[in-house]
């Protein structure tokens, strides 16, 4: 059998949260080692990314965010569910408890939802290409529901869906990671019915959780890209099984199903210079991760020589979702 032809989206993440961030995801672009980007519209400087993506013919989605910084709807009501007593969004592990305690309502998630597709389109002047979670909040129970409305009601045709194969492997992974990772996998599983019902697409496969900070390099990104493409192989009745994205996915309608050997993976990646203090993020500041030099680890990464050879000899021809 011909080994077959892969096409990768490799998305830079977090667009938007600070000027520096956003100096090093177009670098990424310019040198050919990221081909989307997702935009937070809640971010410090998403009105500087959506120039830059403008200037630069960057294909461009939504990093749709309810867990980090300050909401965009002006009409959610005082003391409204999805934010603490300060007026900010709850936190990545916040807003998880909040919704395992019943506490967010719904309505409000679907407002934030569609003024943050409004607020993207008046920012870049088009619809996304695609539409993504902040720390994976799309494929949460109940959440995902609304977002997947969204999307249909909006037309955006494309979102992630993290499952990604190897990462029962990991052993690097702390147990705090790992244990996370593994819940967003099975959100991500239950997500699947949602999208599929509603037509939503999503690539064959996804890296990027095993791959994020100083567990990137050229070697990890080769094992987790020989992850995904490998055969596929559905498994079930064990509790070790781990769930295969490619099995999955059969029901889309692309290109696979017209006899087309090539298969689609989406590489997350989150590229940039080190924010400074006090400057960035989504209105509370630049987090820890941003502020570190594990972006800027990323950027060297993605930009190395030798991933680029790998690509080539793998026959791995970066796109964006809008060719897929």
């Amino acid at each position: 059998m011909p080994q077959p032809r892969v096409k990768l989206v490799v998305t830079g993440d977090d667009f938007g949260y600070c000027a520096r961030r956003n100096q090093g995801i177009v670098e990424c672009f310019q040198k050919g080692a990221i081909s989307s980007v997702s935009l937070l519209v809640n971010g410090m400087a998403a009105e500087e990314a959506a120039e830059i993506s403008k200037r630069h013919s960057i294909p461009i989605g939504l990093h749709a965010n309810l867990s980090e910084g300050l909401p965009v709807c002006d009409t959610l009501p005082k003391g409204s569910s999805l934010v603490n007593e300060d007026g900010y969004f709850h936190g990545k592990m916040g807003f998880r408890k909040a919704l395992r305690n019943g506490q967010l309502k719904m309505i409000e998630v679907e407002q934030e939802l569609k003024a943050q597709v409004q607020l993207f389109c008046e920012l870049t002047g088009q619809l996304p290409h695609h539409m993504d979670g902040h720390q994976h909040v799309h494929v949460l129970p109940g959440v995902r529901d609304v977002f997947v409305r969204v999307l249909s009601e909006h037309q955006i045709r494309f979102t992630r869906v993290p499952v990604e194969p190897g990462l029962h492997h990991c052993a690097w992974l702390s147990p705090q990671l790992r244990g996370f990772y593994l819940q967003v996998e099975q959100d991500s599983l239950d997500s699947i019915p949602v999208f599929l019902k509603h037509g939503i697409r999503w690539p064959h496969a996804y890296i990027g959780l095993t791959t994020v900070g100083k567990s990137m390099s050229v070697a990890s990104l080769k094992t987790a890209l020989q992850n995904a493409v490998g055969t596929p192989s559905p498994t079930s009745g064990s509790e070790n099984a781990e769930p295969r994205s490619r099995c999955d996915l059969t029901a889309l309608p692309d290109s696979s199903q017209k006899g087309d050997a090539t298969l689609t993976v989406e590489l997350m990646v989150h590229p940039g210079y080190p924010s400074l203090p006090q400057e960035g993020g989504c209105g509370e500041g630049p987090d820890d991760f941003s502020q570190s030099l594990e972006r800027l680890h990323e950027l060297r990464t993605l930009t190395d020589p030798e991933l680029r050879r790998l690509y080539k000899e793998k026959n791995i021809q970066l796109c964006a979702f809008r060719d897929l």
